[in-house]
């Protein structure tokens, strides 16, 4: 099969011990991309499968129109809206997903907390200028960093990584307050931790508020102006899910009026995220560029799953299929 792997930004994927089980295949990995439509197709269109790095590109219904050879996506993790399901399906390509790890995203969510609270980003970069012990030479922003223990931590979603999240706070002392579902609130309970007696007590007693909720229709902006107003001045709030489940251009309202009063950022609406976007310009920001994921044991795990739904596919059996009814199907026209 002609194969394309997309969206790999560092060109690591072929450095991976993973990568061989594609040996038999002829394989293009790219590490640029491309937005347009008419751009991607011409890209796109001689391969029989495409490889996609969770939801860096964005497969239409347009765009699947354009790609007369496509048999196979395979997915590293889960399908997460990027995909239009249903033209792939009419079309009768498959689509495969794949496993992955919270481990990762829990670890850099953690040293997002760290490192916003103490402030070690921008101590680091004035020590190299100089300037000893000096967090901004602002003085309304060059304040001390604060310590965990004793403080608030509030996690809104107690799946697989937010239950990692209230672990690490948990054994550097501080209290965990988790909100989301009744099914979250009461896992929370059983397991020793604090559940929200409303969605307004959650973010009003949040030193430092973690997101980590799947984006639906459901979740899309369910983090409002209004929630958003009720932090404290000295609170954290920190996303490394996704940048949608905040209301459009709330966070960046919420942090010029000082509620809460930093942030520390994985995901954006639009990546890669432009050099001049305005979150990069608030020093009351800790940006890194969609790391949550990207490491190497990770990237093991994702890929060779992704991979071996490729080599399972080409062998006549199939697997980890999403829309089975489009297998034997032949493509529209």
């Amino acid at each position: 099969m002609k194969i394309a792997v997309l969206d790999d930004y560092q060109d690591a994927v072929r450095t991976l011990d993973c990568f061989e089980l594609l040996d038999a295949h002829e394989v293009k990995v790219f590490s640029s991309s491309t937005k347009g439509l008419g751009q991607l197709a011409i890209r796109l269109a001689p391969y029989d499968a495409l490889v996609l790095i969770r939801e860096r590109t964005v497969l239409s219904r347009a765009l699947l129109a354009k790609l007369p050879n496509l048999k196979l996506i395979s997915q590293t993790g889960k399908v997460a809206g990027h995909i239009d399901v249903d033209a792939a399906t009419e079309r009768g390509v498959a689509i495969a997903e794949g496993v992955g790890s919270p481990v990762a995203p829990a670890e850099l969510t953690w040293a997002l907390i760290m490192a916003a609270s103490r402030k070690i980003v921008p101590y680091a970069n004035n020590l190299k200028d100089g300037l000893w012990q000096t967090a901004s030479i602002n003085p309304a922003l060059n304040g001390l960093g604060t310590v965990l223990r004793g403080r608030t931590l509030a996690i809104w979603g107690y799946g697989k990584i937010g239950r990692m999240v209230a672990g690490y706070g948990k054994a550097f002392g501080m209290s965990v307050l988790v909100w989301g579902g009744e099914a979250s609130r009461t896992a929370a309970v059983a397991d020793g931790f604090q559940a929200a007696a409303s969605q307004e007590e959650f973010f009003e007693r949040a030193d430092v508020m973690s997101v980590h909720l799947r984006l639906a229709d459901a979740t899309r902006g369910i983090v409002t102006a209004q929630d958003l107003a009720r932090m404290k001045r000295s609170a954290l709030f920190v996303n490394t899910s996704r940048a949608e489940l905040v209301a459009e251009g709330a966070l960046e309202a919420a942090l010029k009026q000082g509620r809460p009063g930093t942030a520390a950022l994985d995901v954006f609406t639009s990546e890669p995220l432009a050099a001049d976007a305005p979150l990069l310009r608030m020093p009351t920001v800790l940006a890194t560029p969609h790391l949550g994921y990207v490491e190497r044991d990770s990237y093991e795990i994702y890929f060779e799953a992704a991979f071996r739904n490729i080599v399972n596919f080409a062998e006549g059996k199939p697997s980890g299929i999403l829309n089975r009814e489009a297998l034997g199907r032949s493509a529209a026209v």
